[in-house]
C-alpha cells in the first residue's frame, strides 16, 4: 500500500503525509473495489478535479457494442471514471463488461435494477422487498463496482410537505423518486436510511465507496437551493458522521440546476454539514435552456463549482434532457467537463494544470505546431481544424496568416537583439 500511495501522491503533486490524512479524516477517498484490478483513484481536498462519465443503456436503446464503444470514448477522451447507468438490456451482463473492459473505476445505482427485476417478476418496485435491494447491491459491489449511487438522504422528514408546496420539476433524480414511491405505498422509512448499517457493511466488505445521493436535487433553477434539497443534505451530513465511525468512504452528490450566484454557498454549505467529504456534482447547470448545448452549460457551472471546493464533476452531455447520448456526444461531454476541471484547478494552484498551460504557451509562440497538437484537451479534433486549410506561409495557420502577430514580434525581437 505504501507504493501506492508514492504513485497517487506523486501524480496528485502533494505529499504522502498530506494524503494519508486526508483519507483519515475522510476528505479524500480512493476509488477502488478490491475485486476490480485497477490502479485506485483519490478524489479530494487539494488534489486535482476529476471528472465522471455516466454510459448505459434505456428500456428504448440497449446495445452492449455501443456502451463499450462509449466507454472507450469516454476513457480516451479523459474521463477518471464511469458510471453504467444501464436501465435495458441484460443489465448483468452490461455491467460485468464494462467492468471487465474499464481501466478507471466504474460506479453504478443499484436500485435501478431492482425496479427492473420487480418488472420481471411481474410485481411493482413499491413491492421489492428489504432483502430483495440490498441482494441487488451486494451483487453489483461482488462484479467488482467500485463507488455505488445510494440515495440514502431521501426520508419520510426530507420530503415532508412536498406534495402540498410542489416544485416546479418535481423530483428529478431517478433514484429519488424510486425511494419516494416505495416510502410511500409502504408508510415506511427508507431502506437505505433505515438499515444504513447493513449497507456500511457491505461497503466494508468490498472496500467501495458510498456515494450518497442527491435524490432531491433542484433540477429547475427555480428550484435550487430549496427546503426540500438543504433538508436531504442534513441527513447526509449525519450519515457521513456514521459512515467514518466504521471507516467507510464516503462522498456525497450534488446539484443539479443553480444560477451562477448560488453555486458559491452550495458549495461551502455542503462542506460545512458534511466536514469536508467529496462533492460530486453534476454540472451544475446554470439554466435550464440550454439542451443540444448542455455540455456548455454543465462545463461554466462546473469551473465554479470545482474553483469553489468541488472535488468531482459529473460531465453532461449536449443530448442531457433531450435522449441517450452518442459516442460523439459522450466524448464532447468528457471534454468539456475536463476544461472546466483544468480552468478550476490553475485557479486554485494546482502545479499540473498550470505547468501544461505554459507548455501550451511556450510552443504557440515559438509555432511547434507539432508539439502544440499533442498537448491540448482535444488533440484529434485540433489537428483536424488545423490540417483542413492549410496557411501559404510556412509555420501560420489561415486564421492571420501573414499578419501572424507572434511570428512577427519574434522576427522584430530577433533583429532588435
Amino acid at each position: 500500500m505504501a507504493d501506492i500511495y508514492k504513485k497517487i501522491a506523486k501524480k496528485e503533486g502533494v505529499s504522502v503525509a498530506y494524503l494519508k490524512q486526508g483519507i483519515k479524516k475522510g476528505r479524500i477517498v480512493l476509488l477502488k473495489n478490491k475485486l476490480h484490478r485497477i490502479k485506485p483513484l483519490a478524489i479530494g481536498q487539494g488534489l486535482r478535479t476529476k471528472v465522471n462519465a455516466n454510459i448505459g443503456t434505456s428500456p428504448d436503446v440497449a446495445d452492449l457494442k455501443i456502451e463499450l464503444k462509449k466507454l472507450f470514448a469516454a476513457i480516451g477522451a479523459g474521463a477518471d471514471t464511469v458510471m453504467d447507468l444501464s436501465t435495458g438490456g441484460n443489465i448483468d451482463k452490461i455491467r460485468r463488461e464494462i467492468i471487465k473492459h474499464s481501466k478507471v473505476p466504474v460506479g453504478t445505482v443499484p436500485i435501478y435494477q431492482v425496479a427492473i427485476e420487480s418488472r420481471k417478476r411481474h410485481k411493482p418496485f413499491t413491492r421489492a422487498s428489504v432483502d430483495e435491494i440490498y441482494d441487488v447491491i451486494e451483487r453489483h459491489l461482488a462484479d467488482g463496482v467500485d463507488f455505488i449511487t445510494v440515495h440514502c438522504g431521501v426520508t419520510r422528514d426530507s420530503i415532508r410537505g412536498m406534495a402540498g408546496k410542489r416544485r416546479v420539476c418535481g423530483v428529478v433524480s431517478r433514484g429519488g423518486s424510486m425511494m419516494i414511491e416505495w416510502m410511500q405505498h409502504n408508510k415506511q422509512e427508507n431502506p437505505l436510511y433505515e438499515y444504513y448499517d447493513r449497507l456500511l457493511k457491505l461497503a466494508e466488505k468490498y472496500d467501495a465507496t458510498l456515494s450518497l445521493g442527491d435524490g432531491l436535487r433542484p433540477g429547475a433553477i427555480a428550484d435550487a437551493t430549496d427546503e426540500y434539497q438543504i433538508r436531504e443534505l442534513m441527513v447526509i451530513g449525519e450519515l457521513i458522521k456514521k459512515a467514518r465511525k466504521h471507516k467507510v468512504s464516503v462522498m456525497v452528490e450534488g446539484p443539479g440546476h443553480i444560477p451562477i450566484n448560488e453555486i458559491e454557498a452550495n458549495i461551502l454549505l455542503e462542506k460545512n454539514v458534511c466536514d469536508g467529504a467529496p462533492f460530486y456534482v453534476l454540472g451544475p447547470l446554470v439554466t435550464d435552456i440550454g439542451a443540444g448545448y448542455d455540455h456548455i452549460v454543465a462545463a461554466i457551472g462546473g469551473a465554479l463549482a470545482a474553483y469553489y471546493g468541488a472535488d468531482y464533476l459529473c460531465y453532461v452531455t449536449p443530448s442531457e434532457h433531450l435522449g441517450l447520448p452518442n459516442i460523439d456526444e459522450v466524448r464532447d461531454g468528457v471534454i468539456a467537463s475536463k476544461l472546466a476541471a483544468h480552468a478550476a484547478d490553475i485557479a486554485k494552484g494546482v502545479k499540473y494544470a498550470g505547468k501544461v498551460d505554459l507548455e501550451v504557451s511556450k510552443a504557440r509562440y515559438d509555432l511547434n505546431w507539432k508539439k502544440l497538437l499533442t498537448l491540448l484537451a482535444a488533440p484529434k479534433k485540433a489537428k483536424t481544424i488545423y490540417r483542413r486549410s492549410r496557411s501559404k506561409l510556412k509555420d501560420t495557420c489561415t486564421m492571420c496568416g501573414e499578419f501572424c502577430a507572434m511570428k512577427k514580434t519574434r522576427q522584430v525581437l530577433r533583429r532588435s537583439r
